[in-house]
């Protein structure tokens, strides 16, 4: 009986255990309104990668006899604006400018906060005390305000919008990275790494920085909605992108006297701007849903 048992266990096939980002995946794929979102947001970064190949009009021309016409006008799928020009082309180009202010500050933001983060939740004392506290100040402000604020002093333009939603973010993205560095400094494998006679750079970058990275990337994915929503918000009060560019929140600014007349047309930015908004709040939702494997 004992042989035949050691003959099965020898014949049986080793099955490879699946990593945790596998089942990460795994889950997520089979998460139905993730995917949903995430093909909605995949065409339209590659209709707006891919705008001038696309034969769509000239997003700047436009002609005073044409403007403002309705949804579904022959030649004009989305209609026209207040000056004449393709609707439909303009969203489109209009998503680089809108996407790149949005994605981009926490992108940027990311990369800072949790570098900070990991720093001050790893060498705590004084340097926490210094990081943390000088990251408190910002909290005394809302993201709006200070958003305003920043882009005020430093003036219209996508790079100071660039500029002051980066700060906005920093704040916040350093806060989540440092409780989570906080929690996971004295775990044993940070303490045999320390035990080894590694330094403090080589066991933030080796041992800890994979082990935080998940939760705030799933926290700064979400912020990519708020980042849109305030960069919209920045062109449309006339601190963002500057006339005749077509972005989202510029956009709806020049549309919003139209609102009476046409407002089919006026309300086509704010839809993509909240479609946007929306399918990254659910993939957040979704990766946050993934990662948590327990349940």
């Amino acid at each position: 009986m004992s042989a035949t048992s050691d003959a099965a266990l020898q014949a049986a096939p080793v099955q490879k255990a699946r990593g945790y980002w596998a089942t990460v995946g795994r889950r997520f794929s089979r998460d139905k309104v993730s995917m949903v979102c995430a093909a909605v947001l995949l065409a339209i970064v590659l209709a707006a990668i891919f705008a001038p190949w696309l034969g769509l009009a000239d997003p700047y021309q436009g002609s005073m006899v044409r403007r403002l016409r309705h949804i579904g006008t022959p030649g004009y799928p989305l209609g026209t604006d207040e000056l004449g020009r393709d609707m439909l082309s303009r969203l489109i180009y209009g998503g680089r400018l809108s996407l790149l202010i949005g994605i981009l500050p926490v992108v940027l933001a990311f990369g800072i906060g949790t570098s900070l983060g990991l720093l001050a939740g790893y060498l705590g004392g004084a340097v926490n005390t210094v990081i943390m506290r000088t990251i408190d100040v910002f909290y005394a402000f809302p993201s709006v305000l200070l958003a305003i604020a920043i882009s005020g002093v430093l003036g219209a333009g996508i790079v100071n919008s660039i500029v002051s939603l980066t700060i906005v973010f920093v704040p916040q993205i350093t806060r989540v990275a440092e409780s989570v560095t906080t929690s996971v400094r004295n775990l044993d494998f940070v303490d045999a790494a320390r035990a080894s006679g590694a330094g403090a750079i080589t066991i933030m970058r080796v041992h800890m920085l994979g082990n935080v990275l998940g939760p705030i990337f799933v926290y700064a994915t979400g912020l990519i909605s708020v980042s849109m929503i305030l960069a919209s918000g920045l062109s449309f009060l006339g601190l963002g992108t500057k006339p005749p560019e077509p972005e989202w929140g510029l956009m709806l600014n020049t549309l919003r006297t139209a609102i009476y007349v046409n407002p089919g047309v006026a309300a086509l930015p704010g839809v993509m701007i909240f479609a946007v908004s929306i399918c990254f709040n659910m993939l957040s939702d979704g990766l946050r849903s993934a990662m948590d494997i327990r349940n």
